[in-house]
């Protein structure tokens, strides 16, 4: 049995329980989603409160899915308190890349707790390069750090190409605080994982020379 820690449970419980009342209650779901707009305008809460909102069911389920499967990885690592604060460096890292991107775009709006998972998941990665992960209509198990780069390639094409109605700046703004804080309170992967470390930088490396160059 797959024993979540108190620190997971909570984190879960809340992203619950804030987003069954966006669920049911439009005007809360409007005040405190991820908006430009709102934070131009003084609302900086939003950039965490947004954190906890989904969309819809299946929404919540797979942010919570995915951090069910990776929380653990990094709590065994850092305990929960670094988890905690990888987790919330996540998540304002999300929002600010999104605020970055997009602030010249009033009417744009985000919610999820998808920044703050992929910290983890990314946090994960660079913790344990050589788990192995399955992905749809991949019939093998790849290492981590193959798809935690594929992944953020692909963001950076869904943020280039505006695909779906997907926060991709959000995924990679949390990729890079979880990417930033892991290697912060273990500065020795720097010697250890050397190439792990340069790979897993390169899409972040990528993503802020295309937007250097005006192609993002």
């Amino acid at each position: 049995m797959y024993n979540l820690h108190i620190a997971t449970i909570a984190i879960i419980a809340i992203n619950v329980i804030v987003s069954l009342r966006g669920f049911s209650d439009a005007a809360f779901f409007d005040r405190y989603k991820f908006s430009i707009g709102g934070i131009q305008a003084g609302q900086r809460e939003r950039m965490a409160t947004s954190g906890f909102l989904h969309v819809d069911i299946s929404h919540l389920f797979f942010n919570m899915f995915t951090l069910y499967f990776f929380a653990n990885v990094v709590i065994s690592w850092f305990g929960p308190g670094k988890f905690l604060i990888i987790y919330f460096v996540s998540l304002m890292g999300g929002s600010l890349l999104a605020l970055f991107f997009h602030k010249n775009e009033p009417f744009y709006s985000a919610v999820g707790a998808s920044g703050a998972v992929t910290g983890i998941l990314y946090a994960a990665i660079l913790l344990n390069p050589d788990m192995q992960l399955g992905i749809m209509f991949i019939p093998i198990p790849l290492p981590a750090y193959v798809l935690g780069i594929g992944y953020l390639l692909y963001s950076i094409y869904g943020m280039k190409s505006r695909l779906g109605n997907i926060g991709h700046t959000a995924h990679f703004g949390g990729a890079i605080g979880g990417y930033a804080t892991t290697l912060l309170f273990k500065p020795e992967l720097f010697v250890t994982d050397t190439l792990i470390v340069v790979l897993l930088a390169i899409p972040i490396i990528i993503l802020f020379v295309l937007e250097k160059m005006g192609k993002i």
